[in-house]
């Protein structure tokens, strides 16, 4: 397997969306509890999802899933751990930035 090649397989996926005034979230979860790793890409199949205000639905759908190569991967690690330290410049302080 080349190091920069990503391999492809689709799985069933269950999707739970709730449009309230408390929440506003989707959730995807892949059939046999498949685990997503850095860099990995997840395409879910289907028509656009609408769910009126108020009520919360659960769809089936099927999911592409394309897993990164290994040097993708330790790249995507190293630039979330850059990425990550910019949260940390954020401040809470009262006092105002010149």
């Amino acid at each position: 397997m080349s190091p920069f090649r990503r391999s492809c397989f689709d799985t069933p996926c269950r999707i739970e969306v709730e449009h309230s005034d408390e929440f506003l979230c989707a959730h995807v979860e892949l059939a046999g509890g498949v685990a997503i790793n850095p860099g990995d890409r997840v395409r879910v199949h289907g028509d656009p999802i609408h769910v009126a205000f108020g009520s919360a639905r659960v769809f089936e759908r099927i999911a592409t899933v394309e897993r990164a190569g290994p040097i993708e991967r330790l790249w995507t690690k190293l630039c979330g751990h850059f990425e990550m330290n910019e949260l940390y410049e954020v401040s809470f302080s009262d006092r105002k930035l010149s």
